[in-house]
């Protein structure tokens, strides 16, 4: 299948930022909505086939709008937690199914999903419930030949830009001590290059049509692993003190009550489940995925050596 234009929903986030990068590499066109256009084009508009264009993928008609005359769309819309009740719902399980009817009422036959690792109808989690409900939709689609798709199933991404990883650095520069709820949660990082690398390749390659694709990178570690390697490659180790199941809820209560929501009981809910892949990497994309040791250091040192520059500057 030739893609030559694709339109990436949620293409000015985390991911969606490296895929269109990766994409436009490839001489690929790419549109990215954003409801806040000015924010997105800083960082994507140095990317010279990317087109970001404002608009509310939420709003009636805007999809199908969006959509007509690309080769293929990229759904990549995705949170970690709701501001209220009903937004998982909203975001994972109902967009899916709008973004597969705007495809057929455009003629558009290829459709890329990003769910997650350990998505599930019976999961602990409404996050979990949620991801698998799109997931399910829009293979659902493929099997009725409405669309030609593939789902993938990434484990916790990591990267410059991200919210895992680089939260944890961050966070560690004020904490000389870490009061970390469920120490032991599993999960096997991979970092966000080759998740847009794969989901690139996916696109026009008919192999991938209909499957379902776990991405994990090659290593697991538990929570406190994860957090202590983000210290060491930030140049700040902090002693880690692991709470029990009753103490981590409590945490996770308190916090959904912060300002900054780092981890809420639906995300604990989440973390009961080991999120480690079920097999290797998929030979379909001939390359293995990176090392975390290898690329963290890279970008968690500058990012922390950075956010004190700007307190520097501000006299903070």
């Amino acid at each position: 299948m030739l893609i030559r234009n694709v339109v990436i929903l949620g293409g000015s986030g985390f991911v969606g930022r490296h895929l269109a990068r990766v994409l436009a590499e490839r001489g690929i066109e790419v549109t990215v909505p954003s409801r806040n256009r000015e924010r997105a084009k800083e960082q994507l508009i140095v990317l010279p086939t990317v087109n970001v264009v404002d608009a509310n993928i939420h709003a009636d008609g805007v999809l199908e709008a969006l959509v007509a005359g690309a080769d293929a769309v990229v759904n990549l819309v995705g949170i970690l937690h709701e501001s209220r009740r009903g937004d998982f719902d909203r975001v994972h399980a109902e967009l899916p199914q709008r973004v597969v009817a705007a495809c057929q009422r455009a003629g558009v036959e290829r459709l890329v999903h990003m769910s997650a690792l350990c998505a599930d109808a019976q999961a602990p989690s409404r996050y979990l419930r949620s991801r698998a409900q799109g997931e399910a939709s829009v293979m659902r689609a493929h099997a009725s030949g409405a669309v030609t798709a593939t789902a993938f199933r990434p484990s916790v991404i990591f990267g410059q830009g991200d919210s895992f990883l680089g939260l944890f650095a961050r966070m560690l520069r004020f904490m000389p001590i870490v009061p970390l709820g469920s120490p032991g949660a599993k999960f096997q990082p991979v970092w966000v290059d080759d998740v847009a690398r794969a989901f690139a390749d996916a696109l026009g390659d008919p192999a991938s049509f209909g499957q379902r694709y776990e991405l994990c990178g090659p290593k697991v570690y538990t929570l406190r692993e994860l957090v202590e390697l983000a210290g060491k490659a930030s140049g700040y180790r902090r002693r880690i003190v692991g709470l029990g199941k009753t103490m981590s809820y409590l945490q996770a209560l308190a916090m959904e009550f912060s300002p900054l929501t780092v981890l809420t009981r639906d995300n604990l809910r989440s973390m009961s489940v080991d999120n480690v892949c079920g097999c290797g990497w998929p030979e379909i994309f001939a390359f293995k995925p990176s090392v975390l040791e290898a690329i963290s250091p890279t970008y968690l040192m500058a990012s922390t050596r950075r956010y004190d520059i700007f307190r520097a500057r501000a006299r903070r």
